[in-house]
């Protein structure tokens, strides 16, 4: 996947050969909005279709796809479930992965509101979402993608908002710190109560801190069961801060798409 970060993308090693990856940084001006920019291309005309799962971050997404249907641009809000995709045919997508909190400043909603569902670019960019379609899928090649992504977002550039920063400076130390196994640990930290952080959660990232948190530490333990043959999921459970057993399998089944055991079982056979 031209040796990209493949972080996120489920049985990365299998989508080899099936599809390329690549990203690109934004500018200063965008940086406190967009994590990077992103390019999946792919051609499957020999092929059978290929089935892709990418696991949920706490990111909105704006995507420019061309594929067999056409074109189109779409908004997709923070999944549920992880993101499952076939690939089909050839095509191309380019994504803007908006930063944590860093949404809020073009939507100007409750982005919570946005959570599970996909809506038409054009309800917030209007007609420009077409234009926008157009020149990025017809730009060449991926840096060529990126730049013109970049000119198209500097006409809406927002002003920046110290509350969607502090949102996101919170969820980069939960991706960041192990040990925050609990959203007390978060209230600590930062000095806001928890009802205070649920609201500015809800408000500029679009989840509950409580979802991050399980989010980040289960694709940790996800890591781990893929990177150490030896790892035992049971210890797993207790490491991040489990109890439960079947706590942590149903909560590793809504993060993973399935359970401790069957994803070990998957990658023991690969």
């Amino acid at each position: 996947m031209d040796g990209m970060s493949t972080r996120g993308i489920l049985n990365a090693a299998a989508g080899r050969g099936k599809f390329s990856l690549s990203r690109y940084e934004p500018s200063p001006p965008l940086q406190p909005f967009v994590e990077h920019y992103w390019i999946v291309r792919y051609d499957l005309n020999a092929e059978t279709p290929f089935t892709q799962t990418v696991l949920s971050y706490p990111n909105v997404h704006l995507a420019f796809e061309h594929d067999h249907e056409g074109r189109r641009a779409f908004l997709y809000g923070i999944p549920r479930r992880p993101f499952v995709r076939e690939l089909s045919g050839a095509g191309r997508v380019f994504g803007v992965r908006f930063r944590a909190g860093g949404f809020y400043p073009f939507w100007q909603r409750n982005v919570s509101l946005l959570t599970g569902t996909t809506v038409a670019a054009s309800e917030l960019f209007g007609r420009d979402a077409d234009e926008w379609t157009s020149v990025i899928l017809d730009a060449g090649d991926d840096a060529e993608m990126a730049r013109q992504a970049e000119l198209a977002l500097s006409t809406r550039l927002p002003r920046r908002d110290p509350q969607a920063e502090l949102a996101g400076r919170i969820v980069q130390e939960t991706m960041n710190d192990r040990s925050i196994m609990k959203v007390e640990q978060l209230s600590e930290l930062t000095g806001l109560s928890i009802r205070q952080m649920q609201r500015l959660f809800r408000k500029y990232v679009g989840v509950t801190p409580k979802w991050v948190i399980k989010r980040f530490r289960l694709q940790e333990a996800a890591e781990h069961l893929e990177q150490d043959e030896s790892a035992q999921w049971a210890e797993l459970a207790t490491q991040f801060g489990y109890f439960d057993q079947a706590h942590f399998i149903k909560d590793f089944k809504s993060v993973l798409g399935q359970t401790p055991a069957a994803y070990k079982s998957r990658i023991s056979a690969e």
